[in-house]
């Protein structure tokens, strides 16, 4: 059996990978390393916590000795690396701490990555590999037209994005450097069931159903391109498994919709089917983010040519399926934004 080692995977995408792959495939092992921060959750990964082929381990991927440790211990064959610090307006308050994680932790996973794989000067174990979990918002911001490829420069205009693209570019040095086995992803805006609620969609959602104001950053004319969880976990395991080693791979989901927009359907919908006294008139426009892109876009061309991935969510079928999800799991929600969970495991973890 293969044995990923995935980062962050008590997160909304690395949950959510983890499930997928564990339904997937009967012949990997999965080791899930999480320092369970705010936006880790446990309650994500219930329905495989049992599961033989799955181990979590509580932990800081900046801990040297512990990453190492579990290269050898795990005998650990790949890394999808999700763990980081990804909120853009708690990156404006405290950038120090997204350099720490974003930065620092990848270089503590890429050094233990290298020196459990290597078997001589450039030379590693067959079949290995580091796998880079980005964002597109390294690219900076659109104009009305095009899109970002493989080939666009970096430009990140938030701590944030900066510090994800100094990420991206430590691993494409051990790749050039070292002739480390790595991929990089950079995927577009994800949403679906679990997203810890500061994100756009959930924390609409759940201040609709309380009746709270909506907050719209600006004249919320800003342009994301949205990709259902689900998609974005087939095409990192297509990474895993096909991808050429060194290769940059764009992760699109080919629906562009304002946030405006996105804000209006969210309230069409519970207007409709829950509660007819949830409308528009509960969205507030608020101060523009500092530094805030106007438009993303992504052309996933090159994973469709190389790979066959596509996207399979259309936003239509997406967002319905994640409010019912909502809906249906309003405790998991009222846990969350409580911070009950987050208390749960300081005292059982010591987490901070």
């Amino acid at each position: 059996m293969a044995t990923i080692l995935v980062t962050g995977g008590a997160g909304f995408i690395g949950s959510a990978f983890i499930k997928y792959m564990l339904k997937s495939q009967s012949d990997i092992q999965i080791v899930n390393l999480d320092l369970l921060t705010y936006a880790g959750n446990l309650e994500n990964l219930k329905s495989i916590e049992d599961d033989g082929r799955y181990n979590f381990v509580h932990g800081d991927i900046c801990d040297r000795e512990l990453v190492s440790g579990l290269f050898k211990s795990c005998a650990i064959d790949s890394v999808v690396h999700f763990a980081a610090e990804s909120h853009v307006d708690r990156s404006i308050r405290t950038p120090d701490i997204f350099v720490k994680t974003n930065v620092l932790g990848t270089l503590s996973l890429l050094d233990a990555a290298k020196s459990a794989w290597q078997t001589g000067e450039d030379v590693y174990r067959l079949g290995v590999k580091f796998v880079q979990v980005g964002t597109d918002e390294v690219y900076g911001s659109l104009g009305p037209e095009g899109f970002f490829t493989e080939d666009t420069p970096l430009d990140p205009h938030s701590p944030y994005s900066a510090s994800k693209a100094s990420a991206d570019l430590m691993v494409k040095a051990y790749a050039d450097t070292y002739k480390l086995p790595v991929n990089i992803t950079r995927c577009s805006n994800n949403y679906g069931p679990y997203q810890f609620p500061e994100k756009l969609i959930p924390l609409m959602i759940n201040n609709a159903l309380a009746h709270k104001s909506l907050p719209v950053y600006g004249d919320g004319l800003q342009v994301r391109d949205w990709l259902f969880v689900e998609d974005h976990c087939k095409a990192i395991d297509m990474v895993l498994r096909g991808g050429r080693l060194g290769e940059v791979y764009n992760i699109g989901g080919h629906n562009e919709r304002t946030n405006i927009t996105i804000v209006k359907t969210i309230l069409a919908y519970l207007g409709k089917n829950v509660d007819s006294s949830i409308d528009e008139k509960l969205i507030s426009h608020v101060t523009d983010r500092k530094g805030h892109d106007r438009r993303y876009g992504i052309d996933p061309a090159k994973i469709t040519a190389e790979l066959g991935w596509r996207p399979e969510t259309d936003f239509e079928t997406g967002i319905v399926k994640t409010i019912v999800w909502y809906l249906a799991n309003k405790e998991w929600m009222e846990h969350v934004t409580s911070g009950e969970y987050q208390r749960y495991y300081e005292t059982v973890y010591g987490g901070r």
